[in-house]
């Protein structure tokens, strides 16, 4: 026979209502109580029943989290999986579930969405990008559905909640960096446009060239997918030029593999040749060779937040927008060097 509410509630000697709100982790319930209720429940082998309490109390206890492009291209990239892990963390202290788009186009990303929505699927979203111009954040904001951004929303800012690093402040001070070790021809190889990231990104990298007297060089930037193969195509397109550049910025550690993989190849040494500056700090960039100097983004931290605000804004509706930074930080390591200045002939 199946245990009930009332067993627990008989064991730990206090009423079934009681273990309700232990169950919800209600405040109004001392320390001691909960303990108490919590052994009741453990030495019956009770489990709350999340469809019953769903069903009362109008909710699902269910998140959905909606990726950038198709899962089997996401993956890929080795932040995913790590801003995913900072989610479900949170997202399991507070007994959530989590319930994952599954498009492969954007158009069949947005129909998940609808149907997370009117379907009643999930009590909130979490959304892993910003896009330029994202219609997903339109319907969700005109239907006044509980949602969160990681990344810094294209327009709106004030009244989306989004958890983000200053992108634009990390990128102007990579740039810097590589301009204090001599170099003027630096390159920017950037995710694909329509990303917020992306954009940030650059503009960060041209106000430190600005600042520091350096022309800006539209053959020196490339846009390419976040992936392996866009780092190869990268070098390819800059290596051609007349003039290339003697440093790179790249938008993210696995366009960067992609990028050190290429120059080996072509037998351009890193960091002699070339120097190479990425963004995410993931494990590759400490086993690649060179150890690669990235900025450390926090992805755990990001995945976590976004998911700490979105419940706070389920469970309190009338909680305020908010605003989350972040903090970055340069690891540096040996795909960087000092640029050898080269002495013109008498």
């Amino acid at each position: 026979m199946a245990v009930t509410i009332k067993d627990v509630a008989k064991l730990a000697n206090v009423a079934p209502s009681t273990v309700s709100r232990v169950i919800a982790d209600s405040p109004r319930i001392s320390k001691l109580t909960k303990e108490r209720v919590r052994e009741a429940m453990e030495e019956l082998g009770y489990h709350p029943n999340f469809n019953a309490r769903s069903l009362a109390n109008q909710t699902t206890q269910a998140i959905g989290l909606i990726m950038p492009s198709s899962a089997n291209k996401v993956f890929q990239n080795p932040f995913f999986p790590e801003v995913l892990r900072g989610i479900s963390t949170f997202a399991h202290e507070k007994d959530y579930a989590l319930y994952m788009s599954t498009g492969e186009t954007e158009d069949e990303i947005f129909q998940d969405v609808m149907k997370m929505v009117q379907g009643k699927r999930v009590d909130g979203i979490v959304l892993l990008s910003s896009k330029v111009d994202d219609e997903i954040i339109d319907y969700l904001q005109d239907r006044e559905f509980p949602f969160t951004l990681i990344g810094k929303p294209f327009k709106e800012a004030e009244s989306i909640t989004h958890v983000d690093n200053d992108n634009y402040k990390a990128a102007k001070e990579v740039t810097e960096y590589l301009i204090g070790l001599g170099h003027d021809r630096i390159g920017f190889v950037g995710g694909n446009s329509h990303l917020v990231v992306t954009l940030d990104r650059l503009l960060g990298y041209e106000k430190a060239l600005s600042n520091s007297g350096i022309v800006y060089r539209d053959e020196y930037i490339i846009h390419e997918e976040f992936l392996q193969e866009g780092g190869q195509e990268a070098v390819k397109e800059l290596l051609a030029l007349k003039e290339p550049p003697s440093a790179l910025v790249v938008a993210d550690d696995l366009m960067a593999w992609g990028v050190l993989n290429t120059l080996d190849e072509m037998g351009v040494n890193v960091p002699t040749d070339m120097s190479v500056i990425s963004f995410n700090n993931l494990m590759l960039s400490e086993v690649s060779k060179p150890p690669l100097t990235s900025v450390d983004i926090n992805i755990f931290e990001l995945g976590c937040m976004a998911c700490k605000c979105l419940i706070e804004k389920i469970e309190n509706p009338t909680e305020h927008v908010k605003r989350i930074i972040v903090p970055h930080q340069i690891m540096k390591r040996q795909s960087c060097h000092q640029k050898t200045l080269q002495l013109e002939e008498a």
